[in-house]
């Protein structure tokens, strides 16, 4: 028998606008501590100089971070033109410089090669494993590596703000695995004049805003108190993406024990994802064959 994990068994997502200066896992852990819960996670790594909004899954949404993961996000972020860093954001050290400076329009022009379906290479410094190592342990013992692409789905890449000649505001809206970092060096070298990320903020991820995301300090004065369980959103939001199917009961009682149960649906193609409802909570995500839903991920709310 498994040994019972200690902590209130609570589930849904809390919303957090990260400062700069701390972790994506140290928020995790400030998050379980206030709310002293058995289980959570985050949808999406924010690097400690980053700000904005990190979801929290506790739970049973933690079933749901990957479909977060996946869902397009929205970057805002300033480029110091004219100098490169070894670690393509502020927090490096300069290692290439230039006095080029691009025009407005050079730079708007540059933005449409990274729009669409793009390769990227991740930075040196990133999380990326290189023969089980991390890419940034191996780039902080002064090695380099010949990363590769990755495919990027770029939504949006649009000039915001020019404050002046050094410095390029931009928003992006990407799909999974974007290096905004990788964004700011690439440009940098296609504009001939070098180039890395002095600030970041992502402003939106999924169906969350950084607007509506409690601060770590809001989280402290709230810490083991009832009053932080009401800002708690369900799992369900969760799967915003997805198409809902209601089951019928007998379904329910079937996909909780993990089998195929009936649906109602007129509105998905046989193979499709969706997640089954039963009374308003989600049941299980799975694949919709011929009026069942065959799950892959089971719901325990009770």
């Amino acid at each position: 028998m498994g040994r019972k994990r200690k902590g209130r068994a609570i589930s849904g997502w809390l919303i957090i606008d990260k400062p700069a200066g701390v972790t994506s896992t140290a928020v995790v852990n400030k998050v379980r501590w206030a709310l002293q819960a058995q289980k959570a996670g985050h949808a999406g790594t924010l690097d400690p100089a980053a700000t904005g909004v990190l979801a929290v899954a506790l739970g049973e949404a933690t079933k749901t971070v990957p479909y977060i993961t996946d869902a397009l996000k929205c970057y805002r972020f300033m480029v110091r033109l004219g100098q490169a860093t070894n670690t393509d954001d502020a927090e490096g050290t300069v290692i290439a410089e230039s006095d080029l400076r691009p025009t407005d329009a050079e730079i708007v022009a540059a933005l449409g090669a990274f729009r669409g379906e793009i390769a990227q290479v991740p930075p040196q410094f990133s999380a990326v494993k290189v023969e089980g190592e991390r890419a940034y342990d191996i780039a902080r013992a002064g090695d380099e590596m010949d990363l590769a692409a990755r495919p990027l789905w770029v939504e949006k890449l649009e000039l915001v703000a020019r404050p002046d000649a050094d410095h390029v505001e931009l928003e992006m809206v990407c799909g999974k695995g974007g290096y905004v970092r990788a964004i700011a060096r690439d440009l940098g070298a296609a504009l001939g004049c070098h180039g890395h990320v002095a600030w970041l903020r992502r402003t939106w991820s999924g169906p969350f805003d950084a607007s509506d995301g409690l601060s770590l300090a809001q989280i402290d004065a709230l810490a083991q108190d009832p009053a932080l369980d009401a800002h708690l959103r369900p799992l369900e939001q969760g799967l915003a993406d997805l198409p809902e199917l209601p089951a019928t009961p007998e379904g329910a009682a079937r996909l909780r024990n993990g089998n195929p149960g009936m649906v109602l649906s007129a509105s998905v193609d046989y193979g499709d994802e969706a997640w089954a409802s039963y009374q308003g909570r989600a049941v299980a995500v799975g694949r919709y064959k011929s009026g069942e839903l065959h799950p892959s991920r089971v719901f325990n709310l009770d």
